[in-house]
């Protein structure tokens, strides 16, 4: 009889450690996400005020209204800081809510384009599920904790006290225990303080573009020559900086280099800072071609919006036909007038009849194979083309070899082979030691084909400009890889090339990694200051 008396006893005390434990550990898990488990977070203030404090409150009305309240506040912690981990693990930099909300959407078509839509669909209806899941437990763990007895109050009350002035110490920079913080108030705090500062630059980035853009001009230097702007995902400064990349690509590199040098093909290369790593390749390709930095996606809209001039008007004012070749593009785009290129080769576009492989729409050889063999013929001018190549990109599955016979490709048919070939997405990111492989040799593969492209279609009149977008995710680099990407410089004609000689590129297909790296928003400066009328070279 004692025995279950003081078991009745124990059993408030028991649900309200209970209680603090599971919001603990929820409110915890973002910053592990984050940080790691090993970084020295393991209490949240938060967690124990709210089990403590509604342990303390009347079963009443308001104190219902008043729980339901916490759980809105306490999931939209965790959704934040959750989303804020992925997105510091995918992109190295953290959630934004003024422009990232895009990022949803994204998500979705990745995981289509790798996985199908039905697995898309489910996915994300289990994420809501369980999102609904967590929000009933915390409404069942903040109501269950109630103390009626004077001593589990007496102990509520020193909980939910001690929570309250530890934690209201934490948010003034006053941390008495290392292992100690307040998410909630973190996450959502920098949050607003993300959205009023994003809002801030916003309107600074309007009231400044007036006097900021670089007015269109010729490049006269460039009058009479296809200048082809070509981006390798994910292609980073991290495939040189590591040993186990750089050993997988070095035996390709060496052999192409001596297959342009045989071909009467120069290169040259060095190193630019890229605006993003992990993803987002647009706002690379809108920093390269503006002259601007564009590292998110509310800049983006408002370049857009401003209608600044970009490479493309320099191009067209030179007497050169613009032209993208985007094969990752299978939805409307109506960015690309808004950029002003003249013609737009969307995935439908490029007239492909071979297997997708997962996300990848189709093969890079395939793409440089169209421009050559159909699209480039069709200009009656220089033609300025921008090609995003989009082999290198996630899942880094099949990986392909490049054909030897190009003519062969044709409609892109001679790629079925590989239609159900390698790992399956699933299979292969059950280990994350062969994702690093598989990311390295399709970024070889992409190296390859636009290398083989180089010394069979590049000639005199030729300036192709091949750089990364940017490095790929911290999962594939560490947390220590630079923003840079290697820019390899190719053509026949060496007037082209000397300009960046000039600026410390060096010959060869490996950048010198001891200079320092300069913006992609200065290749369009460049570009004037060496080629412009200003500084046409005869």
């Amino acid at each position: 009889m004692k025995s279950s008396i003081t078991a009745a006893r124990r059993r408030p005390l028991l649900l309200l450690l209970g209680a603090g434990l599971l919001l603990n550990v929820l409110l915890i898990a973002p910053l592990w996400l984050r940080f790691g488990f090993g970084d020295g977070r393991w209490l949240a203030w938060e967690a124990w005020l709210l089990a403590a404090g509604f342990a303390l409150l009347p079963d009443r009305r308001a104190t219902r209204l008043l729980r339901w309240l916490a759980v809105v506040v306490v999931m939209t912690a965790v959704i934040l800081g959750l989303s804020d981990g992925a997105i510091h693990q995918v992109l190295s930099r953290p959630l934004n809510l003024y422009f990232d909300i895009n990022l949803l959407s994204a998500s979705f078509h990745l995981l289509d384009g790798n996985l199908g839509r039905v697995a898309a669909v489910l996915i994300f209806a289990a994420v809501l599920l369980l999102l609904f899941v967590l929000a009933w437990v915390v409404a069942r763990v903040l109501a269950i904790s109630a103390a009626h007895r004077r001593p589990d109050r007496i102990f509520a009350g020193a909980v939910a006290f001690s929570a309250l002035l530890l934690g209201a110490m934490e948010t003034q920079g006053l941390r008495l225990m290392p292992v100690a913080r307040t998410p909630v108030w973190d996450t959502l705090s920098f949050q607003l303080e993300q959205v009023r500062s994003t809002h801030r630059a916003r309107i600074a980035f309007v009231d400044a573009a007036p006097d900021m853009p670089r007015p269109a001009e010729a490049l006269s230097g460039l009058a009479d020559t296809d200048v082809l702007m070509i981006f390798i995902e994910s292609y980073g400064a991290t495939i040189f900086e590591l040993d186990r990349y750089r050993q997988l690509v070095t035996p390709t590199l060496e052999r192409m280099q001596g297959e342009l040098e045989q071909a009467g093909v120069s290169v040259v290369s060095g190193l630019l800072e890229s605006p993003i790593r992990g993803g987002q390749s647009w706002l690379s390709h809108a920093t390269a071609l503006s002259g601007r930095w564009i590292d998110n996606q509310l800049w983006y809209r408002l370049l857009l919006e401003s209608h600044h001039n970009s490479l493309i008007d320099d191009f067209r004012a030179t007497g050169h036909q613009t032209m993208a070749v985007m094969p990752a593009i299978i939805m409307p785009w109506p960015e690309g007038r808004q950029l002003g290129f003249d013609r737009i080769f969307a995935a439908r576009d490029l007239d492909y009849a071979g297997p997708a492989l997962n996300w990848v729409t189709m093969p890079d050889q395939y793409t440089l194979h169209r421009f050559q063999d159909t699209l480039r013929p069709q200009a009656a001018q220089p033609l300025f083309a921008q090609i995003a190549l989009i082999s290198s990109h996630a899942p880094w599955t099949p990986i392909l070899d490049v054909l030897p016979d190009w003519d062969g490709i044709a409609d892109g048919a001679v790629f079925e082979r590989w239609r159900d070939a390698g790992q399956t997405p699933q299979e292969l990111w059950q280990d994350i030691e062969r994702v690093r492989d598989h990311f390295a040799r399709s970024v070889d593969y992409s190296i390859h084909v636009s290398l083989d492209f180089a010394a069979r279609f590049v000639d005199d009149n030729t300036l192709m400009i091949l750089l990364g977008d940017h490095q790929p995710a911290t999962l594939i680099t560490g947390h220590e890889a630079s923003d840079a990407v290697p820019v390899h410089v190719i053509s026949k004609n060496p007037r082209l090339l000397k300009p960046f000689r000039q600026r410390g590129f060096v010959d060869g297909l490996v950048p010198d990694h001891s200079r320092p790296a300069a913006g992609m928003d200065r290749l369009r400066d460049w570009l004037h200051e060496d080629f412009g009328n200003h500084q046409a070279t005869p």
